[in-house]
């Protein structure tokens, strides 16, 4: 049986947590997810399509404090047929450490600066010698409604020989949004920039709950 190391500073689910962030939805193609070098071993060839996601999110209040995080789930994959964070990056270590234990969630720490104008948001992610991630992200119009009932998420994650299932819950205002500009270091985080979102919203203020795990199953 594998060893899960218990943070230090545990903080159990469930996560209550409120922000704001942007969310871009994309359909990545199969062979690009399949071929990536970048794309966790146990997703390799799994890859089954619906939609991708990029999220930004700057959490305002969580059980772990203010934090900000970069995030991609590229779709769904065999055999449960349900969403898997491939990559994940926040700015708190006490994130990190539970978001591994609790849910299996490959988060890793490095800085990430989240400025703000109207209508638009400037991200970076990465040490500023060495960026990760860059982006300008417009937003403007009415609001609207949304939420995980409409774009359900169920979460597959594999961590350490142990699978989690997890399905988070939130909702929150949205308005429509759009990249101005996109710069990603493609050796250290899938390169998506050249694709084209299909749909890209602003959702501020927002709040979601990560649960317990449905199931949590160690591995051979």
């Amino acid at each position: 049986m594998s060893v899960l190391q218990k943070p230090e500073t545990h903080f159990p689910p469930p996560w209550q947590l409120k922000g704001e962030g942007i969310i871009l939805l994309y359909r990545f193609p199969k062979k690009w997810i399949n071929d990536h070098p970048l794309i966790p071993q146990y997703l390799k060839g799994e890859f089954k399509g619906g939609f991708g996601y990029l999220m930004l999110v700057n959490y305002y209040d969580s059980n772990v404090g203010p934090y900000k995080e970069l995030l991609l789930i590229p779709g769904k994959f065999k055999p449960e047929n349900r969403q898997s964070i491939s990559h994940i990056i926040v700015n708190s270590e006490s994130s990190t450490q539970n978001g591994r234990y609790n849910w299996g969630i490959p988060k890793i720490t490095l800085p990430i600066i989240w400025e703000s104008e109207k209508g638009l948001d400037t991200i970076g992610v990465g040490e500023e010698d060495e960026p990760l991630f860059f982006c300008k992200i417009s937003y403007k119009g009415i609001t609207f409604p949304v939420s995980t009932k409409i774009l359900p998420l169920k979460l597959h994650q594999q961590w350490n020989r142990r699978s989690f299932h997890t399905e988070p819950r939130g909702s929150g205002w949205g308005k429509l949004a759009k990249i101005e500009s996109l710069k990603i270091n493609g050796k250290r985080f899938p390169d998506i920039s050249q694709f084209k979102p299909l749909f890209g919203v602003k959702v501020s203020p927002f709040s979601i709950e990560f649960p317990a795990p449905s199931s949590i199953t160690e591995l051979q």
